[in-house]
């Protein structure tokens, strides 16, 4: 076939574009070299999500030893301490119930201090904020009810459908977290980290089609030039939905050479999780001599019953609405899957979603509009007290 002199521009033109738009230039760790691999050269500071860490009696120790030297309350002969858990999930924009959630059960005057924290996705936005506590509020409303998808999201879909690694950029979001993720925050992650409470961040090696959890606490706490930029990127990785936003290389060390992992949104894997699910944290808290009061409470951020809604016969339209179902489904059976953890280790189980009356819907992203009435809704539920389910749906 002959080509036109308009034609051939045309191609050699699409050609560089695929080319330019052709993403980062990688240099992927070798799987055999995956075990070994540590993040910005800090070890300790993650482990896999789907399996017990293997050095998780040395992790005990260390928590045993901080919690002893800073609340021996806890270790009084006869004491019965009260644990309480909260794992926040992903959502996008829903994220606005889990913080509205949060406020609202401050004003109500009954929010406990976790031991340990656990965020997803909007999740790990939330959740360095409540690790920290009540003073940091003013942080979660902000969050979550005044940026808007202009404020979040660079949109870039040319590029995205002719070989970039994303239909938007991350660097609004960057910025964001940046604004929030401070020196002066890192340092007090590391403080509470010092007194044996944990925040964990999970995001997805999209490389090892594994979850990975990461201690932000350690990470905070580790006095490695590297750690601020270290966490931001955590966070950032772990709200990198797969397509839309760009993933996040991290940069790791193995074998003395220097590789990159590609890690993208925690919710690809799991879209809520407490700790890894074999993990029988009586066998480890026996030899304490210590019987505690464990609760989990777990906000999933979004509705968990079928939402009926008329789908276009577009490609886009069909593969949207059949990723959305498969992320609602797949929410629901993590919850089961925690919820079975807690029975297996004699925790009490807390459940939050948003309301089956709730019927109001996102137009875009990051809508404020519905991210307010979001948040008020929450609020309101939390301060008048909120009947946690004990079951999952």
């Amino acid at each position: 076939m002959r080509l036109s002199v308009r034609q051939g521009l045309f191609l050699s033109l699409l050609a560089v574009l695929l080319v330019a738009c052709g993403g980062y230039v990688r240099n992927p760790l070798p799987d055999t070299l995956t075990e070994q691999a540590a993040a910005d050269g800090m070890t300790g500071i993650r482990f896999w999500g789907d399996q017990v860490p293997p050095n998780i009696n040395e992790m005990v120790k260390e928590k045993v030893t901080q919690v002893r030297a800073t609340r021996p309350k806890m270790f009084a002969p006869g004491a019965r301490p009260k644990i309480d858990f909260l794992s926040i999930s992903g959502g996008g924009s829903d994220g606005a119930y889990g913080a509205g959630l949060l406020v609202g059960w401050t004003a109500a005057g009954t929010r406990p201090k976790f031991e340990i924290v656990t965020g997803i996705s909007t999740g790990a936005l939330t959740a360095p904020f409540a690790f920290l506590g009540p003073k940091y509020d003013h942080a979660l409303k902000e969050v979550y009810t005044k940026y808007s998808t202009h404020d979040l999201v660079t949109k870039r879909p040319i590029r995205g459908l002719v070989g970039g690694d994303s239909l938007a950029g991350n660097k609004r979001l960057a910025a964001v977290i940046a604004h929030y993720v401070t020196p002066e925050f890192m340092a007090e992650i590391a403080a509470e980290h010092n007194t044996g409470r944990r925040l964990l961040i999970g995001t997805t090696n999209l490389d090892a089609q594994r979850p990975v959890i990461w201690d932000m606490g350690h990470i905070a706490n580790s006095k490695n030039p590297d750690a601020l930029n270290l966490f931001r990127n955590v966070l950032l990785a772990s709200a990198a939905i797969p397509g839309v936003f760009p993933p996040v290389f991290m940069k790791v060390q193995a074998d003395g050479k220097t590789y990159d992992e590609m890690h993208v949104d925690g919710g690809t894997t799991q879209q809520v999780f407490l700790l890894p699910n074999h993990l029988l944290i009586g066998k480890h808290q026996g030899a304490l001599k210590i019987r505690p009061r464990r609760r989990v409470y777990i906000i999933r951020n979004g509705r968990v019953t079928p939402e009926h809604k008329v789908v276009k016969a577009g490609t886009l339209s069909i593969a949207a609405r059949s990723v959305s179902t498969l992320i609602k489904y797949q929410g629901i059976g993590d919850l089961y899957r925690i919820h079975e953890f807690t029975r297996r280790n004699k925790v009490g189980f807390n459940l939050a979603y948003i309301p089956e009356s709730f019927s109001d819907s996102s137009k875009e992203p990051f809508d404020t509009v519905y991210m307010n009435k979001l948040f008020d809704l929450a609020f309101e539920q939390a301060r008048n007290g909120y009947k946690w389910k004990t079951q999952p749906p």
